[in-house]
């Protein structure tokens, strides 16, 4: 597993590739990023949180690999529903029926 360096401050702050309103999307991407070797976290933007205690989380990753992570984000967003089933049964190998 790719682990985040700290941020340096020569090179800046973690720079934001991604957002959502949805904790499990930012984790796919995160995974995505993490196949290539990406070290990303994920944190929540803060703010109001007196109605209700939700919000956008952002995938994070260091300054350097910033511009690698979003064309790997886009390229993802860009294989249709059907191309991804595809995939999926493409790599899961022969079945067995039953006789």
């Amino acid at each position: 597993m790719a682990t985040l360096p700290k941020p340096d401050p020569e090179q800046g702050e973690l720079v934001g590739v991604f957002s959502t309103n949805q904790d499990s999307e930012a984790q796919v991407i995160q995974g995505l990023l993490e196949t290539a070797d990406i070290a990303s976290v994920v944190v929540p933007e803060i703010g109001p949180q007196d109605v209700l205690p939700i919000g956008t989380v952002i995938v994070k990753v260091a300054p350097e690999s910033a511009e690698r992570a979003r064309q790997m984000i886009a390229e993802s967003q860009q294989v249709s529903d059907e191309e991804m089933l595809d995939q999926a049964e493409a790599n899961a190998g022969p079945t067995e029926t039953p006789e």
